[in-house]
């Protein structure tokens, strides 16, 4: 026993005293200087700041939205003529599809060129020379105050009527005129509805209306696009025997009869009532009227 315990002693002296951390204290990297502090630019001085500062976090934030802002405009800007060229062949189309010439793989563009654009004064009826037909906004031209009127009586909802538009002449292979497409736009329950009417050389019978923009319901007022709804125009009257404007869309046929009848959309009333109501509008004396009679007596 006693050699155990001079063992033990022996051991114990050889360890020396017990470690501390104050015999032995952890290195600490020293603050920046002042000096260092001014020496850096202000984007090193931002990026230092801790991910967490507020003022980091808002002015990232701010920076983020600007960059996105400034590519939002560019692609915006850049666009804009294929979005104009699209606008236009799209107004095309429909020009195209309401005369009955549209098919499957057609040349939209060569079928066009056998319209005959005109600017029409809803007034007279007569067509003026005062613009250029394939440069003349109808759009713009009911905004203008100078081109322009409020209504009083607005049964189509649109405010303001332009005093001229943009018609379109189709004539046959002998060059007599087959029909005439007329611009239409009015309210519906959500939204204005813009489309073309065409009508036959008789300025009497409706071959077709078709609308291009709309925000109506899908399945319900978004059915104006439906062809089986679309076909129940064609070879509708607009005037009576007696010249009474006659056409109506409504549940039942008008006293006039069904030939002045166009069935309303079912579950869709208030989309219904707004093509009624804009029809019935362009097709009065207050529309395009004045230039059909020139139509109906054979000016054209």
């Amino acid at each position: 026993m006693p050699d155990i315990d001079k063992q033990e002693q022996g051991q114990e002296q050889n360890q020396g005293p017990d470690f501390t951390p104050e015999m032995n204290p952890p290195v600490r990297e020293e603050a920046p200087s002042r000096a260092e502090t001014i020496r850096k630019g202000p984007i090193r001085r931002f990026l230092d700041t801790p991910a967490d500062n507020t003022a980091k976090t808002v002015t990232v934030a701010l920076l983020l939205c600007l960059v996105a802002s400034m590519v939002v405009s560019a692609a915006a800007v850049s666009l804009r003529p294929l979005q104009e060229k699209n606008a236009a062949l799209d107004k095309q189309v429909n020009i195209v599809q309401v005369a009955g010439l549209y098919e499957d793989g057609v040349d939209v563009a060569e079928v066009f060129r056998s319209f005959e654009p005109h600017v029409l004064e809803l007034a007279t009826g007569a067509f003026t020379d005062r613009f250029d037909p394939y440069q003349f906004d109808d759009r713009a031209a009911a905004e203008d105050m100078t081109l322009s009127a409020p209504l009083d009586d607005d049964p189509a909802g649109i405010r303001r009527q332009a005093e001229y538009v943009t018609v379109y002449l189709l004539r046959d292979e002998s060059g007599a005129l087959d029909k005439v497409i007329l611009p239409v736009y009015g309210y519906g329950l959500w939204s204005t509805l813009y489309g073309f009417i065409a009508v036959e050389e008789d300025g009497n019978t409706i071959y077709g209306l078709q609308f291009y923009e709309h925000a109506e319901t899908p399945g319900l007022g978004a059915e104006v696009d439906n062809p089986r709804w679309k076909a129940l125009w064609r070879d509708k009257k607009l005037r009576d025997g007696e010249g009474n404007l006659a056409i109506t869309v409504a549940k039942t046929p008008p006293p006039a009869g069904r030939d002045h009848f166009v069935d309303a959309l079912s579950g869709a009333t208030l989309t219904s009532r707004g093509v009624d109501n804009l029809v019935r509008f362009w097709m009065s004396e207050r529309g395009f009227e004045p230039f059909l009679e020139r139509v109906r007596a054979g000016e054209l």
